[in-house]
């Protein structure tokens, strides 16, 4: 006998949509910091994470009143909202249109800081940004917002085997990029 796992989160939407005030602020305290960390993973850029994050939660907010528990889990439709923000504004950007490149920073840290956990983070993040999109949105949602496969996919509309091929592909990509942060590592 196979037991169907109730979603955590629908008796607080539903009493979000019911309109009780604590149950929104239990949402929104045990959901933005992930909505923020998914979207700046996937933006690089803090103020529009936070924008993006609020965004999320102002239509999960809207959509409270008709949530219905069992079609679909709230944490993976809410994330499915951030990303679709997310590559809204990513799709944004590229259709702005210069006369000229924008100048580039040397993304190099400096070799005094070079080991810094700041200057760390920095490269990871950088390289992080450079994936493919795709590549980087597989990457977010399975290590940095702890989705299974399944969910990831479920998210990305593929496969499971696509997504292990978009992450594979990613963390090659990756490991490249980062060869020089491991210690005694020869470059590929």
């Amino acid at each position: 006998m196979t037991a169907t796992r109730r979603d955590p989160d629908d008796d607080l939407v539903l009493r979000v949509g019911r309109g009780d005030a604590v149950a929104a602020r239990t949402l929104v305290a045990d959901k933005l910091p992930r909505m923020v960390r998914l979207a700046f993973r996937m933006l690089g850029d803090a103020q529009a994470a936070e924008d993006v994050a609020q965004e999320a939660l102002l239509r999960a907010w809207k959509q409270a009143p008709s949530w219905k528990p069992g079609a679909a889990r709230f944490d993976t439709w809410l994330h499915r909202v951030a990303l679709n923000l997310c590559y809204d504004r990513l799709r944004r950007r590229r259709e702005v249109l210069t006369d000229s490149p924008p100048d580039q920073a040397d993304p190099g840290p400096l070799p005094d800081q070079r080991w810094s956990q700041r200057d760390v983070a920095r490269q990871i993040e950088g390289a992080l940004m450079a994936l493919p999109d795709r590549q980087r949105e597989a990457l977010v949602l399975c290590h940095y917002q702890e989705l299974s496969n399944a969910e990831a996919a479920g998210l990305m509309n593929v496969s499971v085997e696509a997504l292990e091929s978009l992450l594979s592909r990613g963390r090659r990509t990756l490991r490249r990029a980062l060869a020089d942060l491991a210690p005694g590592r020869d470059k590929p």
